[in-house]
Protein backbone atom coordinates (compact mmCIF):
# COMPACT_ATOMS: atom_id res chain seq x y z
CA UNK A 1 0.00 0.00 0.00
CA UNK A 2 1.39 3.45 -0.92
CA UNK A 3 2.44 5.83 1.84
CA UNK A 4 -0.48 7.93 3.15
CA UNK A 5 -0.47 11.53 1.98
CA UNK A 6 -1.82 14.38 4.13
CA UNK A 7 -4.65 16.52 2.82
CA UNK A 8 -3.24 19.70 1.35
CA UNK A 9 -6.39 21.41 0.07
CA UNK A 10 -6.70 24.89 1.51
CA UNK A 11 -10.28 24.42 2.71
CA UNK A 12 -9.38 21.48 4.93
CA UNK A 13 -6.24 23.14 6.29
CA UNK A 14 -8.20 26.25 7.26
CA UNK A 15 -11.01 24.21 8.83
CA UNK A 16 -8.55 21.97 10.66
CA UNK A 17 -6.61 24.88 12.19
CA UNK A 18 -9.83 26.71 13.06
CA UNK A 19 -11.16 23.61 14.79
CA UNK A 20 -7.93 23.28 16.76
CA UNK A 21 -8.01 26.91 17.90
CA UNK A 22 -11.70 26.87 18.85
CA UNK A 23 -11.54 23.60 20.79
CA UNK A 24 -8.28 24.48 22.54
CA UNK A 25 -9.40 28.02 23.46
CA UNK A 26 -12.76 26.89 24.85
CA UNK A 27 -11.11 24.03 26.75
CA UNK A 28 -8.50 26.34 28.26
CA UNK A 29 -11.17 28.76 29.51
CA UNK A 30 -13.43 26.05 30.93
CA UNK A 31 -10.59 24.09 32.52
CA UNK A 32 -8.71 27.03 34.06
CA UNK A 33 -10.06 26.31 37.58
CA UNK A 34 -9.05 22.66 37.25
CA UNK A 35 -5.55 23.66 36.13
CA UNK A 36 -5.18 25.65 39.35
CA UNK A 37 -6.50 22.81 41.51
CA UNK A 38 -4.24 20.27 39.78
CA UNK A 39 -1.19 22.52 40.21
CA UNK A 40 -1.82 22.87 43.93
CA UNK A 41 -2.42 19.12 44.37
CA UNK A 42 0.76 18.22 42.50
CA UNK A 43 2.89 20.62 44.55
CA UNK A 44 1.41 19.38 47.83
CA UNK A 45 1.72 15.73 46.81
CA UNK A 46 5.43 15.58 46.02
CA UNK A 47 8.47 17.72 45.47
CA UNK A 48 9.10 19.02 41.97
CA UNK A 49 7.62 21.18 39.23
CA UNK A 50 3.96 21.21 38.25
CA UNK A 51 4.66 20.56 34.58
CA UNK A 52 6.65 17.80 32.95
CA UNK A 53 8.40 18.84 29.72
CA UNK A 54 9.72 16.45 27.12
CA UNK A 55 10.97 16.56 23.52
CA UNK A 56 8.86 14.60 21.07
CA UNK A 57 8.58 14.12 17.32
CA UNK A 58 6.19 16.54 15.63
CA UNK A 59 5.32 17.46 12.05
CA UNK A 60 7.87 16.05 9.59
CA UNK A 61 9.71 14.44 12.48
CA UNK A 62 10.91 17.76 13.90
CA UNK A 63 11.27 17.88 17.68
CA UNK A 64 9.12 20.10 19.87
CA UNK A 65 8.69 20.49 23.63
CA UNK A 66 5.50 18.89 24.95
CA UNK A 67 3.77 19.83 28.23
CA UNK A 68 2.05 17.51 30.71
CA UNK A 69 1.12 17.66 34.36
CA UNK A 70 3.86 15.91 36.32
CA UNK A 71 2.57 12.54 37.51
CA UNK A 72 5.80 10.89 38.65
CA UNK A 73 8.24 11.48 41.46
CA UNK A 74 10.93 13.75 40.09
CA UNK A 75 13.80 11.53 41.19
CA UNK A 76 12.44 8.47 39.38
CA UNK A 77 10.98 10.00 36.21
CA UNK A 78 12.52 9.08 32.86
CA UNK A 79 12.91 12.30 30.87
CA UNK A 80 13.69 10.36 27.68
CA UNK A 81 10.33 8.57 27.84
CA UNK A 82 11.86 5.35 26.50
CA UNK A 83 10.93 3.55 29.74
CA UNK A 84 7.17 3.43 29.20
CA UNK A 85 4.69 3.67 32.03
CA UNK A 86 3.13 0.35 33.03
CA UNK A 87 0.11 -0.56 35.14
CA UNK A 88 0.72 0.05 38.86
CA UNK A 89 3.94 1.86 38.03
CA UNK A 90 5.67 2.65 41.37
CA UNK A 91 7.08 5.89 39.94
CA UNK A 92 3.60 7.45 39.73
CA UNK A 93 2.39 9.61 42.63
CA UNK A 94 -1.12 9.20 44.12
CA UNK A 95 -2.39 12.41 42.47
CA UNK A 96 -0.54 11.38 39.33
CA UNK A 97 -2.42 8.09 39.25
CA UNK A 98 -5.72 9.95 39.27
CA UNK A 99 -4.57 12.35 36.57
CA UNK A 100 -3.41 9.48 34.38
CA UNK A 101 -6.56 7.42 34.86
CA UNK A 102 -8.70 10.31 33.56
CA UNK A 103 -6.03 11.43 31.05
CA UNK A 104 -6.15 14.88 32.64
CA UNK A 105 -2.34 14.83 32.78
CA UNK A 106 -2.37 15.42 29.02
CA UNK A 107 -4.46 18.61 29.18
CA UNK A 108 -1.51 21.08 29.27
CA UNK A 109 -0.96 20.03 25.65
CA UNK A 110 -3.78 22.46 24.91
CA UNK A 111 -0.94 25.00 25.00
CA UNK A 112 0.91 22.99 22.34
CA UNK A 113 -2.22 23.08 20.17
CA UNK A 114 -2.52 26.85 20.49
CA UNK A 115 1.15 27.21 19.58
CA UNK A 116 0.66 25.08 16.47
CA UNK A 117 2.89 22.21 17.59
CA UNK A 118 -0.08 19.85 17.76
CA UNK A 119 -3.67 19.36 16.62
CA UNK A 120 -6.64 18.17 18.63
CA UNK A 121 -6.64 14.96 16.58
CA UNK A 122 -3.69 13.18 15.01
CA UNK A 123 -1.15 10.46 15.75
CA UNK A 124 0.09 10.79 19.34
CA UNK A 125 3.58 12.37 19.52
CA UNK A 126 6.30 9.90 20.46
CA UNK A 127 9.68 10.43 22.08
CA UNK A 128 12.83 9.83 20.00
CA UNK A 129 13.82 6.20 20.38
CA UNK A 130 10.25 5.02 21.10
CA UNK A 131 10.26 1.26 21.55
CA UNK A 132 7.90 -1.15 19.82
CA UNK A 133 8.03 -4.77 20.94
CA UNK A 134 11.44 -4.09 22.47
CA UNK A 135 13.06 -2.46 19.44
CA UNK A 136 13.18 1.05 17.98
CA UNK A 137 9.87 1.78 16.24
CA UNK A 138 11.54 2.84 12.99
CA UNK A 139 13.29 -0.54 12.87
CA UNK A 140 10.20 -2.45 13.96
CA UNK A 141 8.20 -1.08 11.01
CA UNK A 142 9.79 0.86 8.15
CA UNK A 143 6.55 2.83 7.69
CA UNK A 144 6.91 4.44 11.11
CA UNK A 145 8.10 7.89 9.97
CA UNK A 146 5.11 8.13 7.60
CA UNK A 147 2.95 8.97 10.63
CA UNK A 148 4.80 12.28 10.97
CA UNK A 149 3.47 13.84 7.75
CA UNK A 150 0.71 15.48 9.85
CA UNK A 151 0.80 17.32 13.17
CA UNK A 152 0.55 15.01 16.18
CA UNK A 153 -2.66 15.07 18.17
CA UNK A 154 -3.90 15.26 21.73
CA UNK A 155 -5.90 12.18 20.79
CA UNK A 156 -6.15 9.97 17.74
CA UNK A 157 -7.81 7.09 15.94
CA UNK A 158 -5.54 4.56 17.63
CA UNK A 159 -6.43 5.82 21.11
CA UNK A 160 -10.22 5.65 20.65
CA UNK A 161 -9.82 2.11 19.34
CA UNK A 162 -8.07 0.97 22.49
CA UNK A 163 -4.43 1.27 21.44
CA UNK A 164 -2.85 3.65 23.92
CA UNK A 165 -0.26 3.16 26.63
CA UNK A 166 2.37 0.47 26.24
CA UNK A 167 3.64 -0.80 22.87
CA UNK A 168 5.48 -3.72 24.46
CA UNK A 169 3.89 -6.39 22.25
CA UNK A 170 4.09 -6.81 18.49
CA UNK A 171 0.31 -6.63 18.19
CA UNK A 172 -0.15 -3.41 20.18
CA UNK A 173 2.76 -1.69 18.41
CA UNK A 174 1.59 -2.78 14.95
CA UNK A 175 -2.04 -1.85 15.47
CA UNK A 176 -1.24 1.60 16.86
CA UNK A 177 0.76 2.38 13.73
CA UNK A 178 -1.94 0.92 11.46
CA UNK A 179 -4.56 3.21 13.00
CA UNK A 180 -2.25 6.24 12.80
CA UNK A 181 -1.70 5.67 9.08
CA UNK A 182 -5.39 4.99 8.51
CA UNK A 183 -6.25 8.32 10.13
CA UNK A 184 -3.98 10.14 7.67
CA UNK A 185 -5.71 8.39 4.76
CA UNK A 186 -9.19 9.33 6.04
CA UNK A 187 -8.53 12.86 7.31
CA UNK A 188 -11.66 15.00 7.53
CA UNK A 189 -13.21 17.48 9.94
CA UNK A 190 -16.12 15.13 10.60
CA UNK A 191 -13.67 12.38 11.58
CA UNK A 192 -11.84 14.80 13.90
CA UNK A 193 -15.11 15.75 15.60
CA UNK A 194 -16.09 12.09 15.99
CA UNK A 195 -12.72 11.17 17.54
CA UNK A 196 -12.88 14.19 19.86
CA UNK A 197 -16.25 13.14 21.29
CA UNK A 198 -15.21 9.48 21.52
CA UNK A 199 -12.15 10.55 23.48
CA UNK A 200 -14.20 12.72 25.83
CA UNK A 201 -16.42 9.76 26.64
CA UNK A 202 -13.75 7.05 26.73
CA UNK A 203 -11.05 8.86 28.70
CA UNK A 204 -12.82 11.36 30.94
CA UNK A 205 -15.80 9.21 31.93
CA UNK A 206 -14.54 5.63 31.63
CA UNK A 207 -10.97 6.34 32.78
CA UNK A 208 -8.86 3.96 30.69
CA UNK A 209 -5.50 5.58 31.36
CA UNK A 210 -2.70 4.52 33.70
Amino acid sequence: MPAPAPRRDRTYRVLNRSYDLIVASVALILLAPFFLFAAIAIKLGSRGPVFFRQDRHGLNGNLFRIYKFRTMRTESADVTGVAQTVKNDPRVTPIGRLLRKTSFDELPQILNILRGDMSVVGPRPHVPGMLANGTAYEEFDLRYMERHVVRPGLTGLAQVNGFRGETATEYSARMRLEYDLEYIRQQSILLDIKITFQTFWREFFRGSGY
